[in-house]
């Protein structure tokens, strides 16, 4: 969809993927705990998805937490369930207010109960909403996502609800968390890494990347931007000539 932005004629992607990085290392340079970090992030989601929809994204998806970051010490691990406990309860009221759809995506049997049952609430609530389609993929690994999809799956085909030949792109793609959810048009990671840390390794097929030297934390709607100015510079042939 192509939409006027400061003055220029843009191609806005309709889904914008982000893998938030550097919020420990933003801390460190202020000399604060990485949890400050953590809980400058955080705003940071709220402001970029006002700032997403206002722009004409559609979908917007981040990486809040992997299946790896458990590897983390426990101190920060409790710190960010203490986080993510509070972020939940505040998007309850917020989609409310800024007509958000929210989808949890992720191996929710691995979280706290109090945990699986505010998102339960907040994708209820949230369902009926027509504005911003933002997904939070917490406790989520592609791999494990893929390897769920599998189990699912074959399930169904020992019950016969599928059979062999029936297998195709579109059927395993519906078994995925993300199945009613269009693939990301533009990956962006902030903090300068350039590695997709096992996220939508299915989804990202033909996914422009760009990876940004930005810290999650300063990531504004300036950023955005240019991120979209450089998702115009790019020709998507999706295989072809």
């Amino acid at each position: 969809m192509q939409r006027e932005i400061d003055g220029e004629l843009l191609e806005v992607p309709n889904h914008v993927a982000i893998i938030l990085d550097g919020n420990g290392r933003w801390a460190k340079k202020r000399m604060m705990p990485r949890n400050y970090g953590h809980a400058q992030g955080s705003k940071t989601v709220e402001q970029i998805c006002e700032d997403a929809w206002n722009l004409g994204i559609k979908y917007l998806t981040v990486y809040a937490f992997s299946t790896e970051n458990w590897k983390r010490p426990q101190k920060e691990v409790d710190a960010l369930m203490k986080l993510l406990r509070s972020y939940l309860k505040d998007c309850i009221k917020r989609t409310t207010k800024n007509n958000m759809r929210v989808r949890v995506i992720g191996d929710k049997t691995g979280l706290s109960q109090d945990i699986r049952e505010s998102i339960e609430e907040l994708e209820r609530i949230s369902s009926v909403n027509t504005g911003l389609n933002f997904t939070i993929a917490i406790n989520y690994g592609s791999r494990d996502e893929m390897r769920r999809a599998m189990v699912r799956m074959t399930k169904d085909v020992e019950a016969g609800k599928v059979k062999s030949e029936d297998v195709t792109e579109e059927l395993f793609n519906s078994y995925l968390d993300t199945w009613d959810i269009p693939d990301p048009d533009l990956l962006i990671r902030t903090s300068g890494e350039q590695r997709l840390s096992n996220f939508l390794l299915w989804q990202l097929a033909y996914t422009e990347f760009l990876f940004m030297e930005v810290l999650w934390p300063d990531f504004n709607r300036d950023e955005l931007v240019r991120a979209i100015r450089q998702y115009n510079g790019r020709e998507r042939r999706f295989g072809g000539i």
